[in-house]
């Protein structure tokens, strides 16, 4: 059973309860008796007064915004039209082929979603600070979790800073600007202020978070800190025009030297069906299939026959796949250097992942893909006879083969490898129970070792830290550092973790051959750079004179 997990989706649960009315009156009667001079007395009740400020991240791990952005805008994933299923009047196509607009809904979405999280974050703080204020709640006690919220909200700044750069800044939850201003009307000027109010806010708070990550799973904790001000840091000179190399590897030396988190002895423990004992994962979104739903990696991905395959209550909706580029930098050319079109696999295992195993090659990485012949869990072959063009030849026998034809109307439904990542549950609905992880210590040691890099392309530790990376997932070594492996190494270690985007374009203009974000790739010509962060939402902006639209749109 996941203790972690289920009390920390109950807390959650709780909390969305008590503040579904989101009174800010705190002498207003309540016929429950929970009123703050009888409620904020005690480390639990004020732990299950913040879920809300945390219900916002039940957004990252499905199919909607953050991943729409941060995944289907780059070459990792496509979500190909097959007949009806997903053309969306060519929204996926839009993304994926970086051609949206600022109509495009998966822009308001991302926007709402964390401005959302920063409310609720300002309005709990003022809740807080005014039962301290009435006498009701110990300052003391208080301050800890006040700053919790300050980090949470500074971490839901920090992805909008990424998306969209310019943004208000709100702080205040009764006093708030009904049409609140950008911080500057020059886009440049004003993401470097969101940028410094982002550091300030994590660095002002660190001292007074929890040292305890296992005491505080799936919440702000001093790591969860040190981990965004050092994708802060290393992101800088995208956001800021100045590289803080030094200052990204302050924090990440601090989360290592802490002893805290280690390598887990197997890559796919970290995204097991109960992955909560995990010693890698720094921080996650504690899903349950019942306390709190909102995993559904199988449905998004997964065909409708493989219904049959892991007995799902409801029927997968046959979209988001791998691209064919993000699968074979997975598999070592000199071992299987198979033609484009190539149908890798075998069998599926009837083990909880339900993960293949490619033949003719070692990197275990592969087992974040499903490639090839389709059974059902009693061994016989899944049959599909849709047919949308000639080029679904593979049926009527469900084979998924790593190749795509078109990312329109005629994709053929058993093209792309599909999503494997993430365990699958035997017999589970809509749901899945797998914990989402959003900052994991693979990702530390990876940017250390960029860190380094950047300031000696020669480190030796740069170099062995990669290395210990590549050893866990059973590759051979490198023997030397450059961009491009260091960008791969990137995407094959942190496939479907939303750090793609960020990457991509954080080494554009580093020497290479790999692909940067606004290169061409199958189905994508080359786009411009300004799309390298998102439009202010056409929503928002009618509905707030005040913003001012990012430059390019």
């Amino acid at each position: 059973m996941k203790t972690r997990t289920i009390l920390s989706s109950l807390v959650l649960a709780v909390a969305l309860l008590f503040y579904s009315v989101g009174c800010t009156d705190l002498t207003d009667t309540v016929d429950s008796q929970v009123t703050a001079e009888t409620f904020f007395q005690n480390d639990q009740q004020f732990i299950s007064a913040m879920g809300d400020a945390y219900s916002r991240l039940t957004a990252l791990g499905g199919g909607g915004s953050p991943a729409q952005f941060n995944e289907a805008t780059t070459d990792e994933i496509i979500v190909p039209a097959r007949g009806q299923d997903w053309s969306e009047g060519g929204f996926w196509y839009r993304v994926n082929s970086h051609t949206w607009t600022d109509a495009d809904g998966t822009f308001n979405g991302f926007w709402q979603t964390y401005f959302s999280g920063i409310n609720n974050a300002n309005r709990l703080i003022f809740q807080f600070e005014s039962a301290v204020e009435s006498g009701a709640a110990d300052q003391a006690l208080a301050a800890t979790f006040i700053s919790e919220l300050v980090a949470m909200r500074a971490f839901y700044y920090f992805w909008l800073l990424d998306a969209f750069g310019n943004v208000p800044i709100v702080t205040s939850f009764v006093d708030a600007e009904e049409k609140p201003s950008q911080p500057s009307s020059d886009f440049a000027e004003g993401r470097r202020m969101v940028f410094q109010f982002v550091e300030k806010e994590l660095l002002d708070n660190l001292g007074n978070l929890s040292s305890d990550p296992r005491g505080t799973y799936g919440r702000m904790n001093q790591y969860v800190a040190r981990m965004t001000l050092a994708k802060l840091y290393m992101n800088a000179e995208v956001y800021t025009g100045t590289g803080r190399w030094s200052d990204a590897l302050t924090q990440l030396n601090e989360i290592i030297n802490s002893g805290q988190y280690s390598l887990a002895a197997n890559y796919h423990d970290n995204f097991a069906v109960q992955n909560d004992g995990s010693p890698e994962n720094i921080f996650v979104v504690p899903y349950d299939k019942v306390f709190l739903t909102g995993l559904n990696l199988h449905q998004m991905t997964l065909h409708y026959g493989s219904q049959n395959t892991y007995n799902f209550q409801f029927q997968p909706w046959n979209g988001w796949s791998a691209t064919q580029k993000m699968y074979e930098s997975v598999i070592d050319p000199m071992q299987n250097p198979g033609p484009q079109g190539e149908v890798w696999g075998s069998q599926p295992t009837s083990d909880d992942a339900g993960l293949e195993r490619v033949m003719g090659t070692l990197d275990d990485r592969l087992g974040n893909f499903l490639v090839g012949p389709q059974y059902t869990s009693g061994g016989e072959r899944i049959t599909d006879s849709g047919i949308y063009s000639d080029f679904d030849l593979n049926g009527p026998p469900l084979t998924f083969t790593p190749a795509m034809n078109d990312l329109q109307a005629v994709a053929c439904r058993q093209c792309g490898a599909r999503i494997g990542k993430y365990a699958f549950e035997n017999g589970i609905g809509s749901s899945g129970s797998n914990d989402f992880v959003i900052y994991r210590y693979a990702d530390v040691l990876l940017l250390k070792a960029e860190a380094l890099w950047r300031m000696n392309a020669g480190s030796a530790e740069a170099l062995a830290l990669v290395n210990q990376i590549r050893m866990r997932s059973g590759v051979d070594p490198f023997m030397s550092l450059d961009a491009d492996k260091l960008i791969g190494e990137r995407g094959r270690e942190l496939f479907w973790e939303q750090t793609r985007r960020q990457d991509l374009i954080r080494f554009a203009g580093v020497e290479g051959g790999e692909t940067r974000y606004n290169d061409p790739w199958q189905f994508k010509p080359i786009s411009q750079s300004w799309r390298n962060v998102a439009p202010i939402p056409r929503n928002q902006l009618e509905a707030n004179s005040n913003l001012v639209q990012n430059p390019g749109y």
